[in-house]
């Protein structure tokens, strides 16, 4: 059966998400939504009732009759399908810590975005290393942020870093082995195969009414 992936046509919460889909081999369709756009659906309150009884925000996956909403629990429930959540209660903490660390991390960097870029873009800059030198740290000489096994939570890694190297292209000098994990992450052959692919969003990464990411290139 087929999954349904929907979310705006950005990269945004939903990249990790489009990157586990195709590791894992998942057979799903996206539907996309453009900001700005009023869509019937937004405007039909029977369809948000009793079709979406869950749906309160992008993304929301659909698994048949299950419905689910927040990018960390629908990167779960692909996770939880094949393995990829941790093993060991190590692992299994290592995951949580990094979830939650990721999500801050990324809160801020949309904060930024969106925001006060102008005014805040020196100072975030500034304190950059410091955030990515605790990530540094945290995957040490591992292969990934668990240990020798991938987990959901590299590929939301993989997304934040990839943004970050993008905004600041010299931000990684420094940490070689973020630099490893990402080139790492990109020798997946499904990774390479959908990078490839007609298929995967390079840009823009945020909405129209970011400060930064918010055109196509």
């Amino acid at each position: 059966k087929t999954m349904k992936l929907a979310y705006w046509d950005i990269r945004g919460l939903a990249q990790p998400i489009r990157l586990l889909l195709e590791y894992t081999g998942t057979c799903y369709e996206e539907k996309f939504y453009t900001c700005g756009e009023v869509n019937a659906e937004f405007l039909n309150l029977d369809y948000w009732f009793t079709q979406l009884p869950t749906m309160t925000r992008l993304p929301y996956l659909e698994d048949g009759d299950r419905k689910i909403t927040q990018s960390n629990a629908i990167m779960r429930y692909i996770a939880r399908k094949h393995n990829l959540c941790g093993e060991t209660e190590d692992e299994k903490v290592r995951v949580d810590i990094i979830e939650n660390q990721a999500m801050d991390f990324r809160n801020g960097f949309v904060m930024l975005c969106y925001m006060d870029f102008d005014g805040k873009k020196d100072g975030y800059i500034e304190n950059l290393p410091n955030t990515l030198g605790l990530f540094s740290k945290f995957l040490g000489d591992r292969t990934w942020f668990a240990g020798r096994k991938i987990t959901f939570v590299d590929f939301i890694m993989y997304e934040l870093l990839d943004q970050h190297r993008m905004f600041r292209p010299c931000c990684l000098n420094n940490f070689k082995n973020l630099k490893d994990f990402l080139d790492r992450f990109e020798g997946l052959d499904k990774i390479k195969a959908y990078m490839k692919s007609n298929r995967f969003i390079k840009t823009p990464v945020n909405n129209k009414m970011a400060k930064w990411g918010n055109k196509k290139e």
